[in-house]
Formats: structure tokens, sequence, C-alpha cells
């Protein structure tokens, strides 16, 4: 099993625990390797992400565990780079490149905070029409690393995360598999890895990992790359399910590897 975890989150932003809890926690499961990843400054919405200030701490308080825990596990310093995000992603380990907000107008419309707010939101800005919505997400995912110079990609197809079992939508419908799969191989042609993420899985929305299996399947068929992360929120869930994802990694001839820190 993997022991190495590089999407994590603690109280810099939205996370329930402080950075030192994780880390005694990483070393008290054993891990060789853990990667912070606070949430970027997106001036669109300040309630989950680090702030201006807080980010200036973040890196200090990463660094001074660095130190401190050096002789115990290697600790990195990353950053979840929002697609827009206003701070620029220099400096880091490693950079990982999300969508969490569609740009509709004037208006910035996240993707993941809840059914319902999903729900209102394909109604109010789309007619209804989710396979619009998808459509406009994976315009944006295409880009993700282009624009925020990302290492590793982060959860592909959060725009599945309420949709467990096709509640909002069937995931094998032409115009959704087009739009996903369009976005998938504009960015498998940036070389960078996908996360194999398990967070919605362990906060309980859904039963398989981002990407989904059908665009896991596609990645290997591509001779795409991937790399297991939990997205933790707190520090029980490191490594959540990386038995399970490796298990389906496995049956689908994908094979996790490192991660490649950029220094």
């Amino acid at each position: 099993m993997i022991r190495e975890d590089f999407h994590v989150h603690t109280t810099f932003c939205d996370g329930e625990d402080r950075a030192e809890a994780v880390v005694q926690a990483a070393i008290a499961m054993g891990m060789t390797r853990l990667g912070f990843s606070g949430h970027s400054h997106t001036p669109c919405d300040e309630s989950y992400c680090m702030s201006v200030a807080g980010t200036s701490a973040y890196t200090s308080e990463i660094a001074a565990l660095r130190g401190k825990y050096r002789q115990r596990l290697v600790i990195c310093c990353g950053i979840e780079q929002d697609y827009f995000a206003d701070l620029p992603a220099g400096g880091y380990d490693y950079v990982i490149g999300s969508v969490h907000y569609l740009k509709i107008g004037g208006d910035y419309v996240p993707v993941d905070e809840s059914p319902e707010i999903f729900q209102q939101a394909a109604q109010k800005y789309f007619g209804g029409d989710f396979y619009a919505m998808a459509e406009l997400y994976y315009r944006q995912e295409a880009d993700v690393v282009g624009r925020t110079h990302a290492d590793l990609i982060g959860h592909f197809d959060l725009i599945g995360k309420f949709n467990e079992g096709g509640r909002f939508f069937d995931e094998s419908h032409p115009r959704y598999v087009r739009a996903a799969t369009e976005a998938l191989d504009a960015l498998l042609e940036t070389g960078r890895p996908f996360e194999i993420n398990s967070g919605a899985v362990s906060r309980g929305w859904r039963t398989t990992p981002y990407p989904s299996p059908p665009l896991l399947k596609r990645i290997a068929a591509k001779g795409g790359r991937v790399v297991l992360s939990s997205d933790s929120h707190r520090a029980a869930t490191l490594c959540c399910k990386f038995d399970e994802c490796e298990r389906l990694c496995a049956s689908l001839g994908l094979k996790p590897e490192r991660f490649r820190l950029r220094r």
C-alpha cells in the first residue's frame, strides 16, 4: 500500500485539524511523505480558502514543521491552486490544479458545495440542462494545467460529486461523455498525472473515487499517469481508501506512481 498523501487540508483553510496534528497522525500511520495543499485564495469566495495573510502563515508553519519532524517524516508544502485563484503558485514544492467554480457572467458558481446549490445552479443558469453545465465545467477543466501550472490534476470530474446513481444526469449520455473525454484528452497531452481522489468516498458522497472508473479506463488506455490522494480534511482520513483505489487501478491496468515533486 502506498503510504504517502499530497492532497491534505488543515485549519489554514477548510480542514478540521491543525497541521501539527496531521503530521503526528501521519507518523503514527507509518507514512513516508506528507504533502499539505492549502486552498489557494479565491477572491470570489473566501469562505473556504486561505486568506492572503493566512497563506503566508501557512508556508511559515509548514516550513517549521518540516524542520521539527525531519528525522521522522518528509513534509512538503504544496498548494491547491483553484482555476480562479488570484495569488501566484510559485515557491511551492508542488501545485494541484483544480476547478471548483463555474464562471457565468459575473457570478462564480460552486459545483461541490451541496446537492441543493448544485441543482439550483443548473436551474438558474442552464434552465435545468445539467449537460450544458457539465460542458462549461469541462471547458474550464481542459485548461486547468495551462491556467494553474499544475503538477497534479485535481479531482478531474468534480462535477459528478453529488451524482451517485445518476441523481442529476446520466454519465453515459453522449453529451457528458464527449465533454469529459475532450477535456481528459487535452490534459493527457500535458503529461501531468491525474490524482485518484478518495475524498468524496470518505465523506459519503460517492462509492468510487475521482475520476470515475470509465474515465480511469480511458486514462489507462491512453497511457496516462495517476497518483493516489485522499483530499483529506481531517487527520483521520489520511490515505483513506488507498487499498481500494489500488485494487481499482489494478483491475483497469493502471499502476499509481510516487508523486514527483517540482523541487
